[in-house]
């Protein structure tokens, strides 16, 4: 890419963190994410509006993952275009945009588990409804690997990063190294204080090739995350910002998989605790955070070690988390 594109976040409230999107001012403008069905009319529109731009003229909507406060708003952003804008997500990540129910069923066959709330299902399934603007087929599926063409010399490289979902995946703009990443560079969490991912091993993974091979100049992330203070960093993170939160990101995961890999070695206990099955994992590291409140990054979290710890043998388990 030879021509230098402005980036320009849209941020919009949702319950105890703040949403984060993004408009890339490319000759075929995009936006990455969009929130819930709320944030089109009433962030995108005036936001764009303030800086000379129309959402009418967007052509790209690019969905970093499918949790519902990032493709909530797919729907209503892709009529706001005249549905004229391709809509792209990861194919492992698809179903999420296509279907409300399998956002219910994720939670069902994951945290659900070890939240005592008979009512879950019925309040998941509502949020759906409330803040899903509407279920669609994307126009343009991925799998890491693809480039797209926004317009004059302005491109955009997809590459996936699994961990925080199967499907999440990086947008690079080419050339000026800016990378939105979504959700998949946690450092110590956002509003609940603690990291969220499904798979351990695929987010350390994804954390070292931002780290060692993307190398980001400027760094987007989808929420406000906190460093160890509870401070948090900003929309854009500049290099070395990046560097700082990817590397944290890796140390507070190898914490949590140390304390993780221990309960789990020494057999899941119920108890009385709330954080019980995993009551151990929390006074190891520390964590005092409510792990009822959604979307629970701690359950879910740890959910996914003991799924993974669950299809490992022996000599898996030594190499892998030892």
């Amino acid at each position: 890419m030879t021509e230098s594109v402005a980036v320009q976040p849209l941020v919009s409230p949702w319950g105890r963190f703040g949403l984060y999107s993004f408009f890339i001012d490319a000759p075929e403008p995009a936006i990455v994410d969009t929130g819930i069905a709320s944030s089109p009319a009433e962030g995108m529109v005036p936001a764009l509006a303030a800086i000379g731009r129309r959402i009418e003229d967007v052509r790209w909507i690019l969905l970093t993952h499918g949790h519902i406060d990032h493709i909530g708003g797919a729907y209503a952003l892709w009529e706001l275009t005249g549905r004229r804008a391709q809509v792209v997500i990861h194919e492992a990540d698809a179903p999420m945009l296509r279907s409300r129910r399998a956002h219910v069923d994720e939670y069902l066959a994951g945290r659900a588990q070890y939240l005592d709330d008979p009512d879950g299902e019925a309040k998941l399934t509502d949020a759906t409804n409330a803040v899903i603007s509407g279920e669609m087929e994307p126009t343009m599926l991925v799998k890491g690997g693809e480039t797209l063409s926004l317009g004059g010399d302005v491109t955009v490289s997809v590459h996936s990063i699994p961990g925080h979902t199967p499907g999440s995946v990086a947008y690079v703009v080419d050339g000026q190294n800016d990378v939105f990443v979504g959700d998949a560079v946690q450092v110590h969490g956002a509003a609940n204080g603690f990291p969220g991912f499904v798979d351990p091993v695929g987010y350390r993974a994804s954390l070292r090739y931002l780290r060692d091979e993307i190398r980001p100049r400027h760094l987007y992330l989808g929420h406000p995350y906190r460093r160890a203070d509870g401070t948090p960093y900003g929309v854009e993170l500049d290099a070395g910002q990046a560097g700082e939160a990817l590397q944290a990101s890796l140390e507070i995961e190898a914490r949590v998989n140390s304390a993780a890999c221990g309960c789990l070695a020494a057999g899941l206990q119920d108890s009385g605790s709330p954080y019980a099955p995993f009551a151990r994992v929390a006074e190891e590291l520390g964590y005092e955070g409510d792990p009822a409140l959604e979307p629970s990054p701690f359950f879910t979290t740890l959910n996914g070690y003991r799924t993974t710890f669950d299809h490992m043998t022996e000599d898996e388990e030594i190499s892998t988390y030892g």
